[in-house]
């Protein structure tokens, strides 16, 4: 009878024991935030979300998604996320404001994904002038259609904004509110689709390939004291982009399931955007004449941000960028 009681005592401490482990063990996995919009180009994002390859880093990654890109920043700089995938223009424009981002991991680029769509008979930039063209202020809309203008001799000033976020664009070119607007994929794709021939690209992110890049971005407070787990998710992109890779067909029903779009659209909105693989990351990080390097884009943004008066002047381009994390990549 002892033998038999110290037994289930033996039991009774095990698990115990065991149960308070397994709590040790949830307790001790970070969670991180990260603040997107809805993009193709985070596709490794939302794969490893779905897979959750984090786990076996002792890491809960959560992705918030914003509607309006413009609210990304002061939602890093506010503690609302603790980084963001956003468009290094955004990680300008915030240094410009007194915000120090650091880009930890350069992502993509778009390749078409963003784009200016007109109603005919509107066929090119410079038919633009005096006309109504939808778009988010601070968004990669904002620095696409500054940029396409600048490229024909225009401005701004041109034109007749009209403030709309990316997902309210579609809806508003169906009903002819607005002639123009400037938007990214999925949108991009479902306004072609709804408007057939009578709606067409007039100017892309293909004609400057790099200008419009997407990147993981923090703070330097959080990279100082989340460095660990930044690496973590610096890797699991990397397995992620692996699996897209190795089992496409899998990997496009996590990805459409993500952005609401059906298995084939996901490969046809991926053709505009070009996913950065391992041995090009840190091609961007170095100073070169390519629109592809950040110092490159990075001096095309500040010209823009400063003609614009959205920052007073221009950043230092190296104090917007942070390595390490890529160089450590094994």
């Amino acid at each position: 009878m002892q033998s038999s009681s110290l037994l289930r005592k033996a039991r009774i401490l095990a698990v115990g024991i065991a149960g308070a482990l397994a709590v040790a063990g949830a307790q001790a996995a970070t969670t991180m935030k990260i603040g997107l919009t809805t993009w193709i180009g985070y596709s490794p994002f939302y794969v490893a979300d779905a897979l959750d390859l984090y786990k076996k880093h002792g890491l809960k990654v959560t992705l918030q998604t914003f509607p309006d890109p413009a609210a990304l920043p002061s939602a890093m700089s506010g503690g609302a996320v603790d980084g963001a995938l956003m468009t290094y223009d955004q990680v300008i424009g915030a240094a410009g404001q007194g915000q120090v981002f650091k880009v930890v991991l350069p992502v993509d680029y778009s390749n078409g994904g963003d784009a200016v769509l007109a109603a005919k008979p509107i066929a090119k930039i410079t038919d633009l002038k005096g006309k109504k063209v939808a778009y988010a202020p601070l968004s990669p809309s904002d620095f696409l259609i500054s940029y396409a203008l600048k490229a024909n001799g225009m401005s701004v000033k041109d034109i007749s904004p009209v403030n709309m976020t990316p997902e309210a664009i579609p809806a508003a070119m169906a009903s002819g509110a607005v002639p123009v607007g400037v938007t990214y994929e999925p949108n991009v794709s479902q306004i072609l689709t709804a408007g057939k021939d009578k709606i067409k690209v007039i100017y892309s992110s293909k004609e400057a390939p790099g200008l419009i890049a997407d990147v993981l971005a923090f703070d330097d407070k959080k990279i100082a004291k989340n460095g660990k787990e930044i690496q973590a998710i610096v890797s699991v992109y990397l397995e992620a982009l692996k699996f897209m890779k190795d089992k496409p067909a899998e990997a496009a029903k996590l990805i459409g399931k993500a952005v609401g779009v059906s298995e084939k659209e996901v490969g046809e909105q991926l053709s505009g955007v070009y996913n950065i693989p391992q041995a090009e990351m840190l091609k961007p990080y170095a100073k070169a004449k390519e629109t592809t390097s950040y110092y490159t884009s990075g001096a095309i943004i500040n010209e823009i941000l400063v003609k614009s008066g959205q920052i007073k002047k221009p950043v230092d381009i190296a104090t917007t960028l942070d390595d390490r994390f890529v160089k450590a990549i094994k």
